[in-house]
């Protein structure tokens, strides 16, 4: 068995356990740049908010329903995200991490247990030593476990834990369940398989197994054999090396001139590095890119892009940001409004193996060891005293920064905005 955990609302849930005058009131979380809602409470929902809007569209409503607006805060969500993951971690043998807010958890050991009373058991647990709302869906595949998790959002009957331990259980779950929602399919395949009469969860796991392959190929067969109660998908403890790192951001006002868009390259290189040192990898590939606004006219559009090899794999700071500098000097065009730029690595492997793999022409060893020993300290400083305490001078802090007007404070990571309690 799998049990499927998935924060309620997350980004509203997070900014709630901080703010508890924000319950019983509707909240929206907004993207970078405080463009479109990407995150909703129920009461929000109910106003008939979809995700996705773009705020100026529905400004009027948010006023006239007092609704509360915050900036995403993802320090904040990133941080309660690893406490509500460190603790289900201690609730189950082995656990899969899906995504900031979801993770799957192996029940196979609990035969002699009530699975649905030990779902409702980590629900209370997660709430009082969290703070955050989940709900949790039970079945024999992760498919399954899927579409049971989504029962139990959607149905208050469940009471938030939803278990799909038997054949009219399971019918009755995917009778109920749109084919579009399924896990794997989405809205694309959805209409296709809606035009042959596959309406429905049930309909999709009734349907010919060859139909499907020659539909939905290789996956489709997988997501159909999940549904027939068929485990295809095993749990990844392990995650998979990532085959790419990229930082990039939509800026706050147009950046024009080099130098801002220098800072902004410069910042997202060394970010890049920082990223490539947590996941104990080193790069030898560099792509820079920046461009306008895909909404200017066109004879007023940009887009900038070049990828170099490194000479070595490398995590360095000091290495990315130089060689993505160079880049964008020969890349920058004057005269243009840049809103958004980016620094992507490729060629990534680990840096352990890299290390015993040394260049014909490479660099001193012991000069490549202080350097090694530099980020460390850099690594661990930040750690220690907050993200950006040491930084190198070419990052900057501009007017290419987002813009975030109704940013919430970082409760959980930042000494000045811990909660202060008077008596």
């Amino acid at each position: 068995m799998f049990a499927l955990v998935d924060c309620n609302n997350f980004y509203v849930s997070c900014e709630r356990v901080f703010n508890p005058g924000l319950n019983g009131r509707p909240v929206v979380v907004l993207s970078n740049n405080d463009g479109c809602i990407i995150a909703r409470s129920a009461e929000a929902k109910t106003l008939g908010i979809a995700m996705g809007t773009p705020v100026f569209r529905c400004r009027s409503l948010l006023k006239r329903h007092d609704v509360a607006v915050f900036s995403s805060n993802y320090p904040l969500y990133g941080d309660m995200s690893s406490r509500v993951m460190a603790l289900l971690a201690e609730l189950a043998p082995a656990i899969e991490l899906y995504s900031i807010d979801e993770s799957f958890l192996d029940l196979s050991g609990f035969g002699r247990l009530d699975v649905r009373m030990f779902g409702q058991q980590l629900r209370r647990k997660v709430g009082r030593w969290t703070g955050i709302p989940v709900s949790v869906g039970i079945a024999s595949t992760k498919t399954l476990a899927k579409v049971a998790n989504r029962l139990a959002k959607a149905d208050e009957r469940y009471g938030g834990v939803c278990v799909l331990d038997d054949d009219e259980a399971v019918c009755q779950a995917l009778r109920q369940t749109a084919v579009e929602d399924i896990w794997g399919i989405g809205r694309r395949w959805g209409r296709t398989l809606g035009l042959c009469g596959i309406r429905t969860a049930e309909d999709l796991a009734a349907a010919s197994s060859e139909q499907v392959r020659r539909m939905l190929h290789v996956t489709g067969a997988r997501v159909q054999a999940e549904l027939r109660g068929q485990s295809c998908l095993p749990l990844e403890e392990v995650r998979p090396r990532k085959q790419s790192i990229c930082t990039s951001r939509s800026f706050g006002h147009a950046v024009t001139s080099f130098d801002g868009l220098h800072q902004a390259v410069a910042t997202f290189a060394a970010r890049t590095a920082e990223k490539l040192r947590q996941e104990g990898l080193v790069a030898s590939m560099l792509t820079v890119f920046a461009g306008t606004s895909r909404f200017a006219p066109p004879q007023e559009r940009c887009w900038l892009s070049r990828t170099i090899p490194l000479g070595t794999s490398t995590a360095d700071s000091l290495v990315l940001v130089s060689a993505a500098s160079r880049l964008l000097e020969a890349l920058f065009q004057q005269g243009y409004d840049y809103r958004k730029a980016g620094v992507l690595v490729s060629g990534l492997e680990d840096r352990a193996a890299a290390a015993h793999e040394p260049e014909l022409f490479g660099s001193d060893p012991g000069h490549d060891d202080a350097r090694r020993k530099l980020m460390a300290a850099m690594d661990e400083v930040n750690r220690t005293c907050g993200h950006g305490t040491i930084r190198l001078a070419s990052e900057g802090r501009d007017a290419w920064r987002p813009q975030q007007a109704y940013l919430s404070p970082r409760y959980t990571t930042q000494w000045s905005d811990i909660l202060e309690i008077r008596g």
